[in-house]
């Protein structure tokens, strides 16, 4: 296959480009499955979202498509209905934010991340009247969530929250100043803002792991590796939407167009051999994963066991929701080939002119 294709889509002269996504997870022990729970932790999730009237009736209808309470429950498999619930409540916030701080200049996501951050670390303390209204969605998550959630699990939580808000401030400022960083320091910052560390703090609810064993060279790997299977995973499958409207600044497909001089094509293998490398790195340190010889072993486990479960529910998760690829999204899973389609684009010689808003 050509490393990027481009063909006349019309008889005007629009063009589109096929690109042939990775394939990833081949060999990913841990299978797709999902909480028992979803279906009412879905439910009552939505109305309780809906019941902030954050957005338009449309712009409500398309978070509800985008269905984040599924990528929780493929996420976190064994969470009773009260976790599912938090859970839930926790991937509706994060995708309220982005919603919110992807449109927004640095001084505004600033200001709306320090609200969210306020509501977090005073759960009891009523909003001021007229406050975005984020603030009260955070403030209600995170009230419902201590009231199950362990000590050890809370501490982890805010201080991983305030770090993935740092970095979303530091993501509107790199998008104002059109700034695109090399892979090094792209990985140091997404990192933050794909939002997995307060992620896996949830997930530990129940679990009362002691941070010197969280901070175990090998348990401290397994976690950075996933969260980096996360990230690439994130950027490889939302790169169609966010070439198309030209917000792709954030996204490791163009650091490494940028950094290597690419072309896109050349981009998504270079990311499938970093994945592929990933997986087999994961798989043995898991072969190294320290015994203590106490209750906590079982929790370690745990704690190991849902990082790779995250990692297959956040890829499944991203074909079966209509985040990226709407209704079309088993097809591309199958055929792992998108289109590249809309207003002008030049990427190192690539070139997209005219366009229609089409699809695959």
């Amino acid at each position: 296959m050509e490393a990027t294709t481009l063909r006349p889509h019309s008889p005007t002269d629009a063009v589109y480009m096929d690109i042939r996504l990775p394939r990833t997870l081949d060999s990913w022990p841990w299978p797709r499955r999902i909480n028992p729970h979803y279906d009412s932790a879905k439910k009552e999730a939505t109305v309780w979202c809906e019941s902030f009237q954050a957005f338009s009736s449309q712009a409500q209808n398309v978070i509800n498509k985008v269905d984040p309470s599924l990528l929780a429950c493929l996420a976190y498999l064994d969470l009773d209905q009260a976790g599912c619930r938090v859970v839930c409540e926790l991937m509706i916030l994060f995708l309220c934010i982005d919603e919110y701080t992807d449109l927004a200049t640095t001084d505004v996501a600033r200001s709306q991340t320090s609200i969210v951050m306020d509501a977090l670390r005073h759960p009891d303390k009523p909003r001021p009247s007229g406050e975005w209204v984020i603030g009260e969605m955070a403030r209600q998550f995170w009230a419902n969530a201590v009231l199950i959630a362990t000590p050890t699990a809370q501490t982890r939580f805010i201080s991983s929250f305030q770090e993935y808000l740092d970095a979303v401030v530091q993501q509107a400022e790199d998008r104002a100043k059109r700034h695109v960083r090399n892979v090094e320091e792209y990985f140091q910052i997404r990192r933050e803002t794909v939002g997995a560390k307060p992620s896996f703090a949830i997930g530990q609810l129940y679990l009362n792991i002691p941070q010197e064993i969280i901070d175990h060279p090998v348990i401290s790997k397994l976690t950075e590796i996933s969260i980096d299977l996360i990230i690439l995973a994130n950027d490889v499958y939302s790169y169609k939407v966010e070439w198309e409207r030209g917000d792709d600044g954030h996204n490791v497909v163009t650091v490494v167009i940028q950094q290597f001089r690419m072309n896109i094509q050349d981009a998504m293998d270079y990311i499938e051999n970093l994945i592929n490398r990933l997986v087999d790195q994961f798989l043995e340190q898991w072969s190294h994963i320290p015994v203590f010889s106490g209750p906590v072993d079982a929790e370690i486990r745990a704690y190991c066991n849902m990082l790779g479960i995250w990692v297959r529910g956040n890829d499944s998760w991203s074909f079966e929701s209509e985040r990226y690829f709407g209704e079309r999204g088993p097809e591309v899973q199958t055929s792992r080939t998108i289109r590249l389609t809309g207003a002008k684009r030049e990427e190192n010689g690539d070139q997209l002119e005219g366009g229609q808003d089409e699809d695959l």
